[in-house]
């Protein structure tokens, strides 16, 4: 069985476990210096196609510059990329918050691939030592089912593992150092569509001083991006998440690096507005998991660890490099997970949270040393949110078992 091999690294010496950490860990140091050389060498793009991190890099260049606020506005964003490559054609809008671009700035004050290494490198080693401290034992068995999520937002050089991290450190300090959880949770709003779930579960556990701290948070540094931006930057941001959403309506996203209920029925598809009720049922599917794990889980953190793989499926507009949050959640739920799944329910979910993640990246493979635009339609599916509705229900139906389970002791304690 997959889970068999993978959980006996546990029962392996310390200095074992860590040599396959060192081999992991070095994999990925060489995917980032094999990127950030191939940027030194050719810039952000080939063959037309950008990585997504050329549009962080633009933005940063703009905040300096005094007009980021027109990188809201899709055709002036595509006039930008033009300007920087003059072969580039990818479809990139922008919709991130002010206080991204305000956390991009200082990478315009270094070279492009430079600005990469340093983000990336930074953010993922942020990320490791996050999820090392979640994980402890079970670090090297998370590693290898996150790898391919955690190659392909090297590849992209995207925030994933920043928000992991955000994730891993409310999930560290919530009984603790509630306010710090807070900050983390707040620090969430550059990527608000992810941290809903988490959000519920603090409402759920009445977690006040994880709520305050959250919002104190987002609306200071509001206000930080209202004095340097000026006002008018909240109304461009709202009128770029407008124009995104158009674009999500009609299908113009690469849908198979999507993970999201909506992205998967649309590709089969499905209309816009049929798509729009599946991801809606897949939310409250994902929140009542969530409420059950907290009402009926084994424990409070197998409940965070429910919140945390919720947060990637609760938005339609969810993408594969957004998977580190996973490697988070599945770091939390492994020593419950372990007691209430058999090993064939660990063993899919370990394979399906993999798949999840490295689909899109085969498919970006398959794609770019395929000449043919034909090929690009034809691998237009998205399975990846299948693979994590899949998971959801595993998780559920674990939940489920282990609650019947303990009413049928407690009944035969009380007979």
């Amino acid at each position: 069985m997959f889970a068999a091999a993978l959980e006996q690294i546990q029962d392996f010496a310390p200095p074992k476990r860590a040599a396959y950490v060192r081999i992991i860990v070095a994999g990925f140091a060489a995917i980032v210096l094999s990127k950030a050389f191939r940027f030194f060498g050719h810039g952000f793009w080939e063959a037309g196609q950008a990585t997504d991190f050329a549009a962080f890099y633009i933005v940063a260049q703009k905040v300096w510059l005094g007009d980021v606020d027109l990188t809201y506005r899709f055709q002036s964003f595509v006039k930008m990329q033009a300007e920087a490559s003059a072969d580039a054609t990818s479809f990139m809008p922008w919709t991130y918050p002010p206080q991204f671009d305000l956390l991009l700035s200082p990478l315009a004050l270094l070279p492009g691939w430079a600005a990469y290494l340093s983000f990336t490198a930074l953010t993922l080693g942020a990320y490791l030592a996050t999820l090392r401290a979640i994980a402890e034992k079970n670090f090297a068995l998370v590693l290898i089912v996150s790898f391919p999520a955690v190659a392909v937002t090297i590849g992209s050089g995207q925030n994933g593992f920043l928000t992991g991290i955000l994730m891993g450190l409310a999930c560290i300090n919530i009984e603790r150092r509630p306010f710090l959880a807070g900050i983390a949770l707040g620090a969430m709003i550059i990527k608000p569509h992810l941290a809903i779930a988490a959000g519920v579960y603090m409402l759920l556990i009445r977690r006040w001083p994880v709520i305050t701290a959250a919002g104190v948070t987002i609306i200071l540094s509001s206000l930080v991006c209202t004095i340097v931006f000026t006002p008018s930057i909240w109304g461009a941001w709202l009128e770029g998440v407008r124009e995104s959403a158009s674009f999500l309506q009609e299908g113009r996203y690469p849908l198979f690096r999507m993970i999201s209920t909506y992205a998967m029925l649309y590709a089969m598809g499905g209309s816009s507005a049929a798509a729009a009720w599946g991801q809606a049922l897949a939310a409250c599917l994902a929140l009542g998991t969530l409420t059950l794990g907290v009402v009926r889980g084994p424990s409070p953190r197998f409940a965070l660890g429910v919140a945390v793989l919720a947060s990637v499926m609760i938005s339609p507009y969810a993408y594969d490099y957004d998977l580190p949050i996973v490697g988070v959640a599945l770091a939390m739920l492994l020593p419950d997970l372990s007691d209430l799944a058999t090993l064939r329910e660990r063993s899919l979910t370990y394979g399906l949270l993999a798949f999840a993640g490295g689909y899109g990246l085969l498919q970006t493979a398959f794609l770019a040393g395929s000449p043919s635009n034909n090929a690009e339609r034809s691998l237009d599916a998205s399975v990846s949110g299948a693979a994590l509705l899949v998971v959801l229900m595993l998780v559920l139906h674990a939940t489920l078992r282990e609650a019947r389970h303990r009413r049928l002791r407690d009944s035969a304690i009380v007979g």
